[in-house]
């Protein structure tokens, strides 16, 4: 069963949006709200090198992925129309530095959606998808930017009670210098997976006032990446009677790293009861077993659903949280209260001075392009 986007809130167009989601017209449709807002039409280029991707066919293409195939090459700016892009789109790492705007005045009014699993059968009987396989969306190019779009995966285990990989990946970013402004991210299980793509590659990821939201590791992966003025949600779940529910991040930082996630200035909320939620686990898979997962989380709001007595877990025995690298620093609210020192280390200010945006992304300053 196909769950209907309007189920999980991932359409909450604006009027402009609405308008464009409509009815399909002809290509000489009568004037109306314009679908490539700010960014103009195809008729008047931002560049040689933009394409505008219109779902009723107002533009140069009607999915992301054919854009993404004709755009080859670097330096390509694809526009995206509102609308619904119920589709699995795959950028490779020869289209480097390549852009893409949502042309709504929200990231809501842009959504690009698919519903694999990792549980679930290929088509062509090879298989089943396994985590990565799943995402809705996958980056493996340098440079990438993203502004104003929502990125989903709407498959849910209520519908598919037989399938025990339930990991739905609505995006997997393994580039060096990505950059997400403005966006979302929905899923439930590995949500976002901001990741490199090799152990003895490092990738660079900056996430700008976006929302992601999930219920088991939801943010995951081995990238040293910076999360700014970002809103975090954990979702309740009906499967489960007690807790944890789940964890909001899962770091798999390569040991060689020295850097891997931050969370700055950002805050979590729930809709789960309070306390059924842990902060992070560590995630030392079996493709590296020299992992030293990190997380700071810093100048945060942790809301109450965070169990603030034990806000960490261990996703194996064999490799406890408190040998890895996570540290907290200020922060406030019900899920950072320090009742049990030793379950929340805390960086030292002479510490803190260093775990900074500039300290993680280095000569790369991708907020002075934030809007």
């Amino acid at each position: 069963m196909q769950l209907p986007l309007s189920r999980r809130g991932f359409l909450v167009a604006s009027a402009g949006a609405a308008a464009a989601l409509g009815a399909a017209a002809p290509a000489q449709a009568a004037p109306g709200p314009r679908p490539f807002g700010r960014y103009g039409s195809p008729a008047a280029r931002l560049t040689p090198t933009t394409l505008y991707v219109d779902p009723r066919g107002r533009g140069d293409h009607t999915t992301v992925q054919s854009a993404v195939t004709a755009a080859t090459g670097r330096g390509w700016t694809l526009v995206l129309a509102p609308g619904t892009y119920r589709e699995t789109v795959a950028v490779d790492p020869t289209r480097t530095d390549m852009t893409w705007l949502g042309a709504g005045d929200d990231p809501r009014d842009v959504v690009i959606v698919y519903d694999n699993a990792a549980g679930t059968p290929k088509p062509d009987g090879s298989g089943t998808y396994g985590t990565t396989g799943s995402a809705t969306t996958t980056v493996r190019a340098d440079g990438f930017t993203a502004r104003r779009i929502t990125f989903a995966n709407d498959w849910l285990r209520a519908d598919h009670p037989g399938v025990s990989g339930t990991q739905a990946v609505a995006i997997k970013v393994t580039g060096d210098r990505s950059a997400f402004h403005h966006c979302r991210f929905l899923g439930h299980q590995d949500t976002l997976y901001a990741d490199t793509n090799s152990l003895t590659v490092f990738a660079r990821q900056y996430f700008a006032h976006c929302y992601a939201e999930g219920d088991v590791d939801f943010v995951f992966g081995r990238a040293t990446a910076v999360f700014e003025h970002c809103h975090f949600r954990t979702l309740t779940r009906t499967d489960l009677g007690s807790a944890p529910y789940g964890f909001v991040f899962a770091p798999s930082t390569a040991g060689v790293n020295p850097l891997g996630y931050l969370v700055t200035r950002s805050r979590v909320s729930s809709e789960a009861p309070d306390a059924y939620y842990k902060l992070a686990r560590p995630w030392v898979p079996s493709s590296d077993r020299t992992a030293r997962p990190m997380l700071t989380v810093r100048d945060s709001v942790l809301g109450p659903g965070i169990d603030a007595v034990a806000p960490y877990a261990n996703m194996s025995n064999d490799y406890p949280w408190q040998s890895q690298r996570f540290a907290e620093y200020r922060n406030t609210g019900p899920g950072a209260t320090i009742s049990v020192p030793e379950n929340r280390p805390q960086l030292t200010p002479e510490q803190a001075a260093s775990a900074t945006r500039a300290a993680h992304l280095g000569d790369w300053e991708p907020w002075k392009e934030d809007c």
